[in-house]
């Protein structure tokens, strides 16, 4: 009997007939013939059964990069993001006595995560290293704790609305990229990294500016802290919003390589990039959030 499922259409799950029972054979040898037939086909229905039953190979077994491994060494990064977060927390309000918070775990963790970004995002070509991946997490950490600690002293509270927020608006774009509402286009992408080019000049020019001593020292946050308003909202608020809108868009873009990775079959050490990227997104988010919070509070 054909079988319906046309994945068993090759010739290798086909009943094999190299000749007809001749004439002469015996009842008998019919009988242990089709006997022999039965025997065969019960066996491999109990095989076939048994591979249904066992659970699907995973990414240890394939050695193929794929979603829930993906999830699962992402989880990891941040469980040591949130540990030198904390310690970078403790650092930041611990320093000698009659002195005010040190900046030391801010700059040592942005200046090492930004190296160890460099070194990994250039190396990965030829060797993704996760031991060096694993050093940024720890340094990203300590640089994360060090910012929250200090915006935390000057504005109570701040850090756990910055949390949460962060947490919504990752949850949002995740649950829409799921439903298939939200997905990266070719337009969308190239209007995201003329925007990403325009903000980078931007931030740039102003770090220059607060460091040549050009902006007052009033200014926190330099340009962005200029008291102009835009039907009463600080233009610093109105380019965090738009620097959030294009976090958030980067995290789609990351969502979606993601899945193009485990369309390609990549191989399972690219998990590790993977997850890399979107932390380096969600942190991103995260400090934007907490510089919008900051200004509008400021503002206040």
């Amino acid at each position: 009997m054909a079988l319906n499922n046309p994945a068993f259409a090759n010739p290798a799950f086909q009943e094999q007939r190299p000749g007809l029972t001749p004439p002469a054979a015996s009842g008998a040898q019919t009988q242990y013939a089709a006997a022999q037939h039965q025997g065969v086909d019960v066996a491999a229905q109990a095989q076939m059964e048994g591979m249904y039953a066992a659970p699907s190979a995973g990414a240890v077994e394939t050695d193929r990069m794929t979603v829930e491994d993906t999830v699962v060494k992402t989880v990891g990064l941040f469980a040591i993001l949130l540990a030198t977060a904390v310690v970078g927390w403790v650092w930041t309000l611990s320093p000698l006595p009659d002195a005010g918070p040190t900046m030391m775990p801010w700059i040592i963790g942005a200046l090492g995560g930004f190296v160890l970004a460099m070194v990994v995002i250039f190396s990965s070509r030829k060797k993704i290293r996760p031991g060096l991946i694993f050093a940024y997490a720890a340094f990203e950490g300590l640089f994360v704790g060090g910012i929250s600690a200090y915006f935390e002293l000057i504005f109570p509270g701040i850090v756990m609305q910055a949390t949460l927020a962060t947490l919504a608006v990752v949850g949002v774009t995740l649950a829409l990229f799921a439903s298939g509402k939200v997905r990266a286009s070719k337009k969308a992408t190239k209007i995201f990294m003329i925007a990403m080019i325009g903000y980078l000049v931007f931030s740039l020019l102003n770090v220059v500016l607060m460091l040549t001593g050009i902006m007052p020292e009033t200014a926190m946050f330099g340009m962005r802290s200029e008291p102009s308003f835009l039907f009463g909202i600080p233009w610093g608020v109105l380019i965090g919003v738009f620097v959030v809108i294009m976090a958030a868009y980067s995290l789609v873009l990351d969502f979606d390589q993601v899945q193009q990775g485990v369309r390609n079959g990549a191989p399972r050490k690219f998990a590790w990039m993977a997850a890399f990227g979107i932390m380096v997104t969600v942190v991103w988010l995260y400090v934007e959030i907490l510089r919008i919070l900051a200004i509008l509070r400021g503002s206040e």
